[in-house]
């Protein structure tokens, strides 16, 4: 995996060519990035299933329940199949712009 780190979030890059072992990868790694906000760069897949994009479902869920931003960048899954507990967006620019909202948000207190 290959971490950049921005300001205020990181950027998780997969080195191996298989979502579904990236997933459980990140899965078994959670602790090494719980408490940072991250954006998951899955745009070198180019298009996925919706069963490939569930298998982040549960690290994106708890992962959010520590009050912390989840978002995955890939440009080609149709965003309409995508359930909302997922954050799916197409561009990594996209992805910083929703930590920066929902930063703000938290903020807020909502």
């Amino acid at each position: 995996m290959i971490v950049i780190e921005k300001e205020g979030y990181k950027i998780l890059k997969d080195e191996k060519d298989d979502v579904t072992e990236y997933a459980s990868f990140l899965e078994a790694h959670h602790k090494s990035f719980k408490n940072d906000n991250v954006v998951v760069d899955i745009l070198k897949y180019g298009e996925l299933s919706l069963q490939e994009l569930l298998n982040f479902l549960e690290l994106s869920n708890r992962h959010r329940q520590g009050k912390r931003s989840f978002v995955l960048a890939n440009d080609t899954i149709n965003i309409d199949q995508v359930p909302e507990e997922l954050i799916v967006v197409p561009t990594l620019e996209e992805a910083g712009d929703i930590i920066q909202m929902e930063e703000i948000e938290r903020d807020l207190g909502f």
